[in-house]
């Protein structure tokens, strides 16, 4: 099922000099993968994920991660919840993307933030 990781979007202008802010000002811990540009509290398993522009409309810029995306995915589909995007595989990770009963989107994430 999910994990109980999370990383959760951070609107940026500027996604690595806010990765740097974040090391720099709070000691916190930071990821720099192509695009997937994250921080967080040293110890800490959740991650903001730094992302320079906009979110498109009724995305929440919220994820949540599983060992195995597939079989997630399966048992979701089978208590009918809506897909917006099924399992994708991309250079920067695996995910799908779900709704909630108002549109509401959020990631499904393979691994750990």
């Amino acid at each position: 099922m999910i994990k109980k990781n999370l990383s959760v979007a951070v609107m940026v202008s500027d996604a690595k000099k806010s990765a740097q802010w974040f090391k720099e000002k709070l000691g916190f811990n930071s990821s720099i993968e192509e695009h997937w540009i994250t921080v967080w509290p040293r110890g800490c398993t959740s991650k903001l994920h730094l992302c320079q522009g906009e979110l498109e409309p009724g995305n929440t810029g919220i994820a949540f991660y599983c060992d195995d995306i597939s079989k997630v995915s399966k048992m979701l589909k089978s208590k009918k919840v809506k897909f917006s995007k099924d399992v994708t595989k991309e250079e920067w990770g695996t995910y799908a993307k779900i709704d909630d009963l108002d549109g509401n989107v959020f990631w499904l994430m393979e691994g750990s933030p």
